[in-house]
């Protein structure tokens, strides 16, 4: 989970020029009102959206695994104290019931911020690490960015179609046993910064999530074999120095490959990467 303060637009320019501070970092007074006015605008585009959301949970399994993948539940971050990683486990415990088994039918649509609700104490949840500004801090909830980072590796593997997607502005912690490419995790923020994607196909697929005793585990199944399979990989990989701030930067790029066959059809690039780091890089990577 991250503070809706740390989803700016990654999308800085090539000068890297400095992001100019909005009015909720000026007066931080005005904080609560934006989050408030935001809320209340996507629960508005939820009432008027002709999306046809993913609701259905079964039990049984789809027969054809498309994508499978499990991230280390614990593991050291930064300064980060691990009592907030050991409640993160248990927010997962509490949000995966609401992911594990869902259809996703010909043209429906997968909103995490719906299906997993705002993770309250009221409901369970505990505090757990979030990032703002690119800190690690407490705060209730904390961690389900995880189960989102998770979701959206798995879908780069599959032909569902990614329609809503943020991510950290910053980059706050040296990579560390990284198994994934940077770049590739989700912010979410209940209920505007969300992680969507749609079914554009003819197959209906089901999501699977769980946590295991030292891994968050995942599967995507589908009801028929997809026509291709994919590899996500990242290009252009640099840390940038500007006016003594480090920035990050990559291309996310997946190779789409011909089942039958095996031949390799085309690269597309996903996703272009900038983020600010909190850290200063190894000199071995600038």
């Amino acid at each position: 989970m991250t503070s809706s303060r740390d989803t700016i637009n990654l999308n800085l320019p090539e000068s890297l020029r400095e992001r100019p501070a909005r009015l909720s970092e000026k007066y931080p007074f005005l904080y609560s009102s934006a989050v408030c006015a935001l809320r209340f605008k996507r629960h508005l585009q939820w009432l008027q959206s002709k999306n046809h959301w993913a609701k259905i949970q079964q039990i049984s399994a789809l027969p054809i695994r498309v994508y499978s993948h499990k991230s280390l539940l614990l593991r050291a971050l930064g300064d980060s104290e691990m009592w907030l990683q050991h409640n993160k486990v248990h927010n997962l415990c509490l949000a995966t019931p609401a992911i594990n088994g869902l259809i996703l039918r010909p043209g429906e649509t997968f909103s995490f911020c719906r299906a997993v609700g705002k993770t309250t104490a009221r409901k369970g949840y505990k505090t757990g690490m979030l990032l703002d500004n690119g800190e690690a801090k407490p705060g209730v909830g904390g961690g389900i960015c995880q189960l989102a980072n998770l979701l959206h590796w798995m879908v780069l593997h599959t032909p569902l179609t990614v329609v809503e997607r943020s991510q950290h502005s910053y980059d706050p912690f040296p990579d560390n046993g990284r198994v994934l490419p940077w770049g590739t995790g989700c912010a979410i923020y209940y209920n505007y910064v969300d992680l969507q994607f749609r079914n554009d196909t003819k197959s209906t697929f089901q999501l699977q999530a769980r946590v295991g005793e030292k891994y968050l585990e995942g599967e995507i199944r589908a009801d028929s074999e997809p026509p291709y399979s994919y590899t996500v990989f990242a290009r252009n990989e640099e840390f940038i120095e500007s006016a003594g701030n480090w920035f990050r930067r990559n291309e996310i790029w997946r190779s789409v490959i011909e089942r039958q066959t095996g031949n390799h059809l085309q690269d597309e690039l996903i996703k272009k990467n900038c983020a600010l780091v909190k850290y200063v890089p190894d000199a071995e990577y600038h």
